[in-house]
């Protein structure tokens, strides 16, 4: 039977556990160096297939908040067992210092452990040795077992404990909940993005399609361009990678008369265009609005495949990102892609594969890889990301259009103007 020590230690260990992730997360923010994400991704990666598959279908995209979720209790579980190892330390020493010193020290190595990071471990350590340091009682101060027949067991001395306690996980929880709200609102103040390398003809061009599309009544209606900040994005994992211009290089490697690699001052070297492609998720729905057009600038990826030399049976190759996400299609249809290091003539986002993407026009938006780093020419064809899951999705978009309800408008006349988006990939749409 658990006594109320026990009861006692195991709440405020999960309150160390807690405060431990609160902590890394306002060191780190929501990217890669997060105490969660390696626990994420390895949660996603050892889930089967069939159930991915089966999540997606039923869930959608709440899919994510329960790998999410799951990898966030695995962690405070985690960082809550090294906060007990501490409380049960100082119980057996009776000594405040050696519990605080084995809750700290034990998360900095998890947290390191897990990261990589041995410095951003810190924002783990030290709310979980806070918590426990002022948590931890030692025997004289703490109920005997609940033992109310004697002084230390008296009612005043439980009462009091159990203030101490719950004022302890409360704080813990304070923190947590101030570390979230104000994480979200660095977040929402970012800078604004500086303008992409060679863009300047970006500017011109959406005026371009500004001025050829359609005028309509309704103002509510999303632009022909949509903003940066209103472009859908779906991706394999929960955290971005972040890698800098500097760090960034594109190999082409497999079956080639000669791999290359080009880096990124060498790539915004080549010839600059300016192109407005549309990308459309394969999981978009019925009443879905995930599609986005933007103008993007960057350069075609044909020169660079044939200064490579491309060989192999099978006339194809294999994407792969960052992010540990790959995907396989056509020589012949990768060629008529682009490689684009800017959105709407500013610095691609993070988010959406900064330095640079690959564009495939007229395809589903899976084939278009963020954070693009290798391109591997293959001899025999093989299962990208999602095939190995029981997906298919590389081929070209099928033809949409809809009518947006913030489209309907009622005109003076009696008449009601309709209005909405078609979209047909690369044959275009002459008339709805």
């Amino acid at each position: 039977m658990i006594n109320v020590t026990e009861r006692r230690e195991t709440l405020l260990a999960a309150a160390a556990g807690a405060a431990a992730i609160a902590g890394s997360y306002l060191v780190a923010g929501w990217t890669p160096s997060f105490v969660v994400r390696p626990i994420d991704q390895t949660v996603v990666n050892l889930t089967p297939g069939p159930i991915v598959t089966a999540t997606i279908e039923t869930l959608g995209e709440a899919g994510h908040l329960i790998h999410i979720a799951l990898a966030l209790a695995i962690a405070v579980g985690l960082f809550g067992t090294v906060a007990f190892a501490g409380l049960r330390l100082a119980a057996r020493t009776d000594r405040r210092a050696v519990g605080a010193a084995i809750a700290g020290g034990g998360s900095w190595l998890l947290a390191a452990g897990l990261t990589g990071v041995s410095t951003g471990a810190l924002g783990a350590s030290l709310p979980a040795a806070v918590v426990v340091g002022i948590g931890w009682l030692p025997s004289s101060a703490t109920p005997s077992g609940g033992d109310t027949g004697t002084v230390r067991g008296s009612p005043a001395v439980v009462d009091a404990v159990r203030r101490r306690t719950l004022g302890v996980v409360a704080g813990a929880l304070g923190f947590v909940a101030a570390t979230v709200v104000g994480r979200r609102a660095i977040a929402s103040a970012d800078d604004p993005l500086p303008n992409a390398p060679r863009s300047e003809g970006a500017a011109a061009r959406l005026r371009e399609l500004d001025s050829a599309s359609l005028t309509v009544e309704s103002d509510g209606l999303q632009e022909i361009v949509t903003p940066i900040g209103e472009f859908y994005n779906v991706d394999i994992a929960e955290f971005d990678p972040e890698v800098t211009a500097e760090e960034w290089s594109l190999t082409f490697t497999g079956e080639t008369g000669s791999e290359r690699t080009v880096d990124f001052d060498e790539l915004i070297e080549r010839p600059a265009e300016n192109r407005a492609v549309t990308l459309r998720c394969v999981g978009e729905d019925l009443n879905g609005r995930r599609i986005g057009n933007a103008v993007w600038t960057g350069t075609p990826i044909r020169p660079l495949l044939e200064s490579v030399d491309p060989q192999g049976d099978c006339n194809c190759a294999m994407l792969r990102g960052e992010d540990g996400y790959y995907v396989q299609f056509p020589v012949d249809i990768l060629a008529e892609g682009f490689l684009a290091w800017g959105m709407n003539g500013k610095e691609l986002p993070t988010s959406h594969g900064h330095p640079v993407r690959v564009l495939i026009p007229g395809h589903w938006g899976e084939t278009n890889v963020k954070w693009l780093s290798k391109i591997e020419l293959l001899n025999v064809e093989d299962d990208g990301y999602w095939e190995e899951r029981g997906w298919e999705g590389t081929g070209e978009v099928t033809t949409v259009a809809k009518l947006w309800d913030e489209g309907i408008t009622e005109l003076g006349d009696g008449r009601i103007e309709l209005a909405g988006h078609a979209y047909a990939g690369t044959p275009g749409v002459e008339r709805v």
